[in-house]
């Protein structure tokens, strides 16, 4: 009997309850520490009404659905503050999920039937191999992002490496599509089912800790670990090393690798393109294991095959575990600063990091007056500040260099015409103070009753970055569209978050976001910073990068994928007709 929509929520929600107790073994707790009752606890059971409130919503339509023989739509942030209007639909704007480029001829109904028979006889786990029809349709969709989608035609649940070439070399004997899936938090439509069928590889499960190396700062897990989960059992276990790259909450290893992803604190730390992936293990295509380097610091033994695989999205194999370098952790308090418009904030920032001071500022977001506005408006956060262009910074260091570093923020913010500025001395005050960041998607949502919202991101140079911002809060006034944005404005990137209600806003909002990312490759930028490319933004490669730097990232799948069973129709833009080579 296949798992059901509810197991597959209870399951994962247990998981994500459990602590660092279900996927490290032996599993050791730090003694339990006095806690005192911070502003986010404070407002943990309100937060957890809605988060009852979305689970129930979800599991309620996933049933009308499939009673009704209907496709679940479960699409779109704002299903976390109500049923959502009758008029506004799935976002379609583009025709389909792409189909493979490369005239790759996969199999047949007839032949996947035969795959998951085989599948089930390769991993007779029970629950390892589902093919619930509302399963299929949750694995293919995201609530997150408003591209095409599609169910797959089966999810398999491995738990080693192993599993996992046994489920490529079904796929590859069968030539059925392969679509790896993890934390779920993609927002470019990375894990959308393939319309000729596909076999959903969910690693979540692949959540251990293999081996903490404290000497050599660094850590060796499964791709289904989630960053929080590490971070948290590195701290419960007294290890003073925290893994610094900090994309959504959720977000797993494997799919961090596979966008290459970053977040608040890049401008300290980089990105997951730096040197914070010591090697991966991949199953390839042709069910080959490898590894692409040793746990040493560095090495300049050949090409870095790690490389290869951060940003491939799953189109070149599947990565199940990797090797993590860990930074110390180190003292931290928040500032806040607030200017009369985005070009005074920019330029503040860009001294900042140009003076001795620079190193010790982990995080420095922009939250624009929008933004600061609607969370004032929603009212989840202690003590709200004036609607304007405001920074956050997060400084770290020893006493003395967070003193030192907040006076020399204090004083260039001033010479930038900062209106306001606020240093939290305690621990306490600097949770607070960095409320307003952490729940500024929420606060989006929540600014317009029944509204959904359209996130997206692209990067420029950081000097580009006001103009970027003026241009864009210009565009979506004239199409009287709401937004709102956050920006990592240290590396010159930001996030616009657009709300809509209708099918003809929905469209409008998709046209803005073509012209948004278009600006930002006129101004040298990329069309996406971290989210990754996906179903969204393959259009825009061929632009950003040319045609022959495409033709480059073909041959290589080309190369190690040949059937094109990876990740089919995702990060590659289409192939020139006369360049489709058929396969065999």
């Amino acid at each position: 009997m296949s798992t059901s929509l509810f197991t597959v929520a209870a399951r994962q929600g247990a998981r994500r309850a459990s602590s660092s107790c279900l996927w490290l073994d032996p599993c050791r707790h730090s003694s339990t520490a006095t806690h005192h009752l911070t502003a986010g606890e404070r407002l943990a059971g309100r937060l957890q009404n809605v988060a009852v409130g979305t689970a129930v919503l979800t599991a309620a339509t996933a049933i009308y659905y499939n009673v009704s023989n209907k496709p679940v739509r479960l699409d779109g942030d704002a299903a976390i503050v109500g049923p959502q209007p009758k008029v506004a639909t799935k976002a379609t704007v583009r025709e389909g999920i792409p189909e493979s480029s490369t005239g790759t001829q996969y199999g047949s109904k007839e032949d996947v039937k035969k795959a998951i028979e085989e599948l089930r006889k390769a991993i007779p786990r029970e629950g390892a191999v589902n093919t619930d029809p509302t399963v299929l349709q949750f694995y293919g969709s995201s609530d997150k992002s408003y591209h095409p989608t599609s169910p797959h035609s089966v999810v398999v649940h491995p738990e080693s490496t192993e599993e996992v070439v046994e489920i490529v070399n079904v796929a590859r004997k069968y030539r059925v599509p392969i679509v790896p899936y993890s934390g779920a938090t993609s927002l470019e439509g990375h894990f959308s089912g393939y319309p000729a069928g596909s076999i959903c590889i969910d690693i979540s499960g692949m959540n251990r800790i293999i081996a903490i190396h404290e000497d050599d700062s660094d850590l060796i897990c499964q791709a289904g670990a989630r960053w929080e989960d590490i971070n948290r059992t590195l701290e419960e276990k007294g290890i003073p090393l925290f893994f610094p790259l900090d994309p959504g909450p959720g977000a797993t290893i494997g799919g961090m690798i596979g966008t290459g992803c970053s977040g608040t604190n890049a401008v300290r730390y980089g990105t997951a393109r730096g040197e914070w992936f010591l090697n991966v293990t991949v199953v390839l295509p042709n069910g080959k294991v490898i590894k692409t380097r040793r746990r040493a610091r560095k090495s300049s033994a050949g090409i870095d095959t790690t490389k290869l695989f951060i940003g491939a999205e799953g189109t070149l194999g599947i990565v199940t575990e990797a090797t993590l370098r860990l930074a110390p952790v180190i003292p931290t308090k928040v500032a806040m600063a607030q200017f009369p418009d985005v070009e005074h904030a920019v330029s503040a920032v860009q001294e900042i990091l140009n003076t001795p001071a620079g190193p010790h500022i982990q995080c420095v977001e922009l939250l624009d007056d929008h933004m600061m506005k609607a969370i004032s408006d929603a009212g989840l956060v202690s003590e709200t500040y004036p609607s304007a262009d405001t920074l956050f910074f997060k400084i770290q260091g020893d006493p003395a260099a967070i003193s030192s570093t907040a006076q020399t923020v204090q004083d260039i913010v001033a010479r930038h015409s900062s209106q306001n500025f606020k240093f939290a001395k305690t621990d306490d005050e600097a949770e607070e103070l960095w409320e307003s960041r952490k729940y500024a998607l929420m606060s989006t949502i929540e600014s317009e009753e029944g509204a959904r919202c359209w996130t997206t991101d692209v990067c420029v140079p950081v000097s580009k970055l006001p103009e970027l911002v003026y241009e864009t809060k210009k565009d979506l006034q004239q199409s009287k569209l709401h937004s709102t944005i956050v920006g990592h404005v240290g590396d010159g990137n930001f996030h616009a978050f657009i709300l809509f209600k209708t099918d003809d806003e929905l469209k409008a909002v998709s046209d803005a976001v073509h012209r948004l990312v278009h600006r930002a490759i006129a101004l040298d930028g990329t069309c996406t910073g971290e989210h990754g490319v996906g179903v969204g933004k393959r259009e825009y490669l061929t632009d950003e990068l040319g045609p022959a730097t495409v033709e480059l990232m073909w041959t290589i799948k080309r190369a190690i994928d040949p059937l094109d069973i990876m990740n089919p129709g995702k990060l590659y833009p289409d192939l020139p007709k006369d360049s489709k080579k058929p396969r065999p």
